[in-house]
């Protein structure tokens, strides 16, 4: 019943509304539920009722229809399209509006939002355990049985999985062998991505032959998960196994970091893995580490100690740890945890004794702190020059003022800062004629500073716009490229520095070049851009080999990496080209699979790229692909060691992180086709190719036509 007790004039009955908490399949209703009020009535509570909170079904309109769909979507039973829904939800206004003018005022509605459960709450009489919908006779009808127990602790299987997992056991499971069909399924369960849950029988399996494992290294990981760390004799027995296993590798132990595993021993040991990466590897998975420190049971846990002292023998290390810090110094959960870790980091360099060039560790530390307060200035100077009214240049001319005057102190710093893309470069101030800003809505700066060494190196500042997205994109573009070269395949990729200093401000580093939007608008084609550059009479397309080759690997890697990252949002304007022919992508603000066109082709290619090669049926079309199927393969070989890297990012509150981490982590592991041999690998992605550039092109195929709309 709704009661009006305003005004002080004593309880007023409004009217009154029945619901029935279960429907007609004797489930719990939840969600929202919209009651129609019977004005000046108190509800009788009865059933059958006199006064129904449920709208009579032939007075019901599409507006009834759409909010049973609505609850529905709320609820998680219908799959969420973010640009559809958008488009929904703007129309469901619309149709609101309307129904009110039809009908006016005449009834009072009252929303009443039931709550959810993981699982459906069933009604049950009390007595009988089952509830029998019908009599069971000869025809095909289902009879509905509710068990319970389902999914209780069962005392069974308990002691069963006790004795099989006892001490006493260990003596015979030392000795025991897999037969070859154990050792298939043993081997199966080897390959899955660590994103897999085990079964309780794959469990079982890998417990009993933890002995005859133990040579194999990769075998380790999978072995931890099957122990139940509740029992104190098996965890035991367990951290006493991992110390005499096979050493695992370092990519294996940044799983042992993950949230899956909570064990202090089994967090140290991954730890002593990582001791063996030297600085190189450990820059690669610096960010990652740092996001892991979330799972840790301690502020001061061994992954901390061991971040900070690699970070003292690398100046590199140091500046990047201490940002990569100090970004999450603002979250409200692990705050605490990151400032002792900030903490720890500054008094440890403190203590440092000079070096041989007589630098302290306090004059370390400042020269780190340096860069702090410098991105400060720089966001003061960002606020100042937005303000200007004017064009561009009228805001240029205004940057370059305040850098010679007010804030000339930024013209000759009184201490020389390490630069924060590039630690081990140290910077002493700005040029202020060589500095500009960028004509976009966020007006990012261009600054130009000026070396130690009498050089310049040139940085593009922005403030308004995340970059930890982007930066999480860049690293896993640095480390792709490391990877295929380590496997003799370099495909001219350009993996630009960024640095995310806060949540919506950054640096990133700029890379002369042009977007295809700017070259297709200025020289008709990228061949013709390319030929200004690097001209040769003699050679296919009036380009150098060298300049040709360097295009076509730098198409194929970045269509690779796009592809399994799922970036999304890729126009002519953040695809970028240098003079010597390397294609690359910026603008990371949609990955894992997400995009705000609809229908995104599944590789991220555009026709003007397969025209410079020469189009669809060129050889040099041909290389492209063959560098393709070559690089995917590669990338697929360090699967889980991708998967283990974004799988630490989920705790962080990046954007397409946060919104929902398993989906996407599922959504990444899915792009690798775990499923098939590198054979079957090349034929699929050869198709994923062809599919793509046949969108580029005129067809009479509704699927391809959507395709072709994406790039317009």
């Amino acid at each position: 019943m709704v009661w009006d007790v305003s005004c002080g004039k004593g309880e007023g009955l409004i009217g009154g509304a029945t619901i029935l908490l279960f429907n007609s399949k004797m489930q719990m209703k939840s969600g929202k539920q919209k009651l129609r009020i019977w004005k000046g009535k108190e509800a009788d509570g009865s059933f059958p009722t006199s006064t129904p909170g449920k709208v009579p079904r032939h007075e019901r309109g599409e507006l009834e229809r759409l909010e049973k769909l609505m609850n529905k979507f709320e609820r998680g039973q219908i799959q969420s399209i973010d640009w559809l829904d958008r488009l929904l939800l703007k129309s469901l206004d619309k149709i609101k509006e309307q129904e009110s003018s039809k009908h006016g005022n005449s009834y009072l509605y009252l929303v009443v939002d039931f709550c959810s459960f993981e699982h459906r709450v069933v009604f049950q009489e009390s007595g009988a355990n089952l509830l029998i919908t019908s009599p069971i006779g000869s025809t095909n009808e289902f009879v509905t049985v509710w068990d319970t127990e389902l999914g209780k602790f069962n005392p069974s299987e308990h002691k069963q999985l006790k004795l099989a997992r006892s001490l006493d056991r260990g003596i015979i499971d030392r000795d025991l062998k897999p037969s070859n069909t154990e050792r298939k399924s043993i081997q199966r369960v080897l390959k899955y991505p660590p994103t897999r849950t085990l079964s309780g029988d794959e469990r079982q399996l890998l417990w009993k032959f933890r002995f005859s494992l133990m040579s194999e290294k990769r075998a380790l990981t999978k072995f931890l998960r099957c122990v139940e760390w509740s029992d104190v004799q098996e965890a035991k027995q367990a951290i006493q196994l991992m110390y005499k296993w096979e050493t695992i590798d370092v990519c294996d132990a940044l799983e042992l970091l993950s949230p899956l595993f909570e064990s202090e021993e089994v967090r140290a040991y991954a730890v002593s893995v990582l001791e063996r990466a030297d600085d190189e590897e450990l820059q690669c998975y610096l960010l990652q580490l740092v996001q892991a420190l979330r799972f840790e049971r301690s502020d001061r846990s061994r992954l901390s100690q061991f971040l900070v002292q690699r970070a003292l023998q690398n100046i590199q290390l140091a500046s990047f740890f201490r940002w990569y810090v100090a970004v999450e110094l603002t979250d409200h959960v692990y705050n605490k945890r990151y400032f002792s870790t900030y903490d720890l980091l500054e008094q440890s360099m403190k203590k440092l004794p000079p070096d041989v060039n007589g630098e302290d560790g306090n004059k370390l530390w400042q020269s780190l702190v340096g860069q702090t307060g410098l991105t400060a200035q720089l966001v003061s100077i960002t606020r100042e020059v937005r303000n200007v009214r004017g064009n561009t240049q009228k805001k240029i001319e205004k940057l370059r003022q305040l850098l010679s005057g007010l804030l000339s102190e930024l013209t000759y710093f009184e201490e020389p800062i390490r630069s924060p893309l590039t630690p081990s470069v140290l910077i002493k101030g700005i040029v202020p004629g060589e500095s500009t800003l960028f004509k976009s809505q966020l007006n990012p700066l261009m600054l130009a500073f000026r070396t130690e060494d009498e050089g310049s190196c040139k940085v593009i500042f922005k403030k308004g716009d995340d970059l930890r997205q982007d930066q999480l994109v860049v690293q896993m573009v640095w480390l792709m490229d490391r990877l295929l070269k380590l496997e003799n395949l370099d495909l001219c990729l350009t993996p630009y520095k960024v640095l995310a200093t806060g949540h919506d401000e950054g640096m990133l580093e700029f890379i002369p070049s042009r977007s295809l939007a700017q070259i297709l608008s200025e020289h008709r084609s990228i061949t013709s851009y390319l030929q200004k550059f690097h001209p040769d009479e003699h050679a296919p397309f009036g380009i150098t080999a060298t300049c040709l080759e360097t295009f076509i690997k730098s198409c194929a890697g970045y269509s690779v990496i796009t592809y399994i990252l799922g970036i999304g949002d890729r126009h002519l304007d953040n695809l970028l080209l240098t003079d010597d022919g390397r294609l690359f992508h910026v603008d990371f603000a949609f990955i894992l699979g997400r995009d705000p066109k609809p229908f995104p082709p599944p590789m991220k290619l555009c026709k003007e790229m397969v025209e410079a090669m020469g189009g669809a049926e060129s050889q040099y079309y041909t290389r492209f692909k063959s560098y393709c199927c070559e690089a995917y393969n590669i990338l697929r070989k360090s699967s889980n060691l991708i998967l283990n890297l974004f799988y630490l990012m989920a705790g962080s509150t990046i954007p397409d992180i946060a919104s929902d981490p398993e989906k996407g982590i599922l959504k990444l592991q899915e792009k690798f086709r775990l499923d098939m041999d590198d054979e079957a690998c090349i034929h699929f992605f050869q198709d994923l190719i062809n599919e793509s550039v046949s969108a580029l092109f005129p067809q009479m195929v509704e699927t391809i036509h959507r395709w072709a709309q994406y790039w317009r």
